[in-house]
């Protein structure tokens, strides 16, 4: 059977329910620990909302890694439903290390394919590309973090080392993302599709964990910025103290994971306080200035 029929299968569910928010909260219990039913399409966002919250994190993915390579998504791959918004940011970068820029390269068709497959899975429930941000978003990421002053400007397409830090931003906020949605996928079409692509999220964070592991053997303070990275994320997306750098010259640290050898996950709440750059309660900010499109839009407050 082809993708396109197996995928067709699949799309009974592709319509967002009206009371998808209202069930997101039985999602954000499970993940904090709590007792949740078991899944039968009543506990948590439908199939379709959380394949649509996922198609809008790969579009930011999609369009940070195309630009880097001096390409971008085409227009027919940015429609949908909700707003369809502009990116704002973004060139090429003039790579020094000819595998930092081959794997950019990889990374950047993966993205894209990705948001190719998703878009098909959900058919005419696919909401379009909302507005990014790639210029503001991480000099506030990087004045947050301290790798700048307040007043300086990052631009994450002006080397190799700035490019990795922000592709770190982006890759372990994938994984943790699919991780978290994965428990609370019932359709197995669309668990499968998840799962595969939390596979190639995976690979990818590792080989930018690699990468920047390697630059920090050359220069010792880029282990001390991705370590400032990392506890800007965990500083605004709940109390749990589960991010983690990539270690130092000593100690590497390249799987983040937990006593049991496991990737840890985040609800959809937690992945937006990282990506609106927030701890508290919103509906935009940071990466997406206008918000994202679909129901599952709203940070989480730490408190």
């Amino acid at each position: 059977m082809s993708d396109n029929n197996f995928l067709a299968d699949a799309v009974d569910r592709s319509g967002e329910t009206e009371n998808d928010k209202q069930k997101l909260a039985a999602m954000v219990d499970a993940a904090k620990g709590r007792p949740a039913a078991a899944s039968d399409g009543d506990t948590g966002p439908s199939d379709a909302s959380i394949l649509n919250f996922a198609l809008n994190l790969e579009y930011l993915e999609a369009e940070f890694y195309l630009r880097a390579i001096g390409s971008a998504l085409p227009d027919e791959m940015t429609t949908g439903t909700g707003n369809r918004g502009d990116v704002s940011g973004g060139r090429p970068v003039m790579f020094s290390n000819p595998v930092v820029r081959k794997f950019a390269a990889e990374i950047a068709n993966d993205e894209r394919a990705h948001v190719a497959f998703l878009r098909g899975a959900l058919g005419s429930a696919a909401v379009s590309r909302p507005t990014i941000s790639l210029d503001h978003s991480f000099t506030a990421a990087a004045t947050a973090a301290g790798l700048i002053q307040p007043g300086e400007t990052f631009d994450a397409y002006e080397s190799d080392l700035n490019f990795l830090f922000a592709a770190y931003i982006f890759e372990d906020v994938g994984v943790t993302a699919f991780k978290g949605a994965a428990p609370f996928i019932s359709n197995k079409t669309y668990l499968d599709a998840a799962a595969g692509l939390l596979a190639t999220e995976a690979y990818h964070a590792g080989i930018v964990r690699t990468s920047l592991y390697n630059e920090g053997m050359i220069n010792d303070a880029v282990f001390a910025a991705v370590q400032k990275i990392s506890d800007v994320r965990n500083s605004v997306d709940g109390s749990d103290d589960d991010d983690q750098g990539i270690g130092n010259a000593d100690n590497l640290n390249l799987i983040p994971t937990d006593s049991d050898g496991r990737a840890f996950g985040r609800s959809p709440e937690r992945i937006l306080n990282i990506v609106y750059l927030t701890a508290d309660r919103a509906t935009s900010g940071g990466f997406y200035p206008n918000g994202l499109n679909g129901d599952l839009n709203e940070s989480g407050g730490v408190a």
